[in-house]
C-alpha cells in the first residue's frame, strides 16, 4: 500500500466513518431515520476492520526499512556507513522517501 492510500484510507477511518456514524445517530434522533443500530453498527463495523488493515500495514511498513545506517566508534571517532537492504543506489531516485534503521554503538 502506498503512502498516498494509506493517508486516505487513514482519515477516513479516524475522521470520516466516526463522524458519519455521529451523524446518523444525531438526525435519526431528530427526524426519525430508520434502522440507526442497524446502520451504525455497519459503520463501526466497517471502521473497525479498516483500521486492523491499517495497523497491519503500518506494522509491515514500520518492519521493513529500506536500509540500515551502521555507526561504530573506533577511539574518539564515530564512522557511519549505509546499507540498503533490496535495492541499488540508484533506486533511491525513482522514491519520494526512504526510511533507514540506525545501528548505534552500545
Amino acid at each position: 500500500m502506498n503512502s498516498k492510500l494509506y493517508d486516505k484510507l487513514k482519515f477516513v477511518a479516524q475522521i470520516f466513518l466516526p463522524a458519519l456514524g455521529t451523524l446518523y445517530v444525531a438526525l435519526a434522533g431528530i427526524w426519525g431515520f430508520p434502522n440507526t443500530e442497524a446502520v451504525v453498527g455497519t459503520i463501526v463495523a466497517i471502521d473497525t476492520f479498516l483500521g486492523v488493515v491499517l495497523q497491519i500495514s503500518s506494522t509491515q511498513y514500520s518492519n521493513n526499512p529500506d536500509g540500515i545506517i551502521e555507526i561504530d566508534k573506533t577511539d574518539d571517532k564515530l564512522s557511519y556507513s549505509l546499507n540498503l537492504l533490496n535495492s541499488e543506489p540508484e533506486d533511491l531516485q525513482h522514491k519520494d522517501q526512504v526510511r533507514f534503521k540506525v545501528n548505534s554503538p552500545k
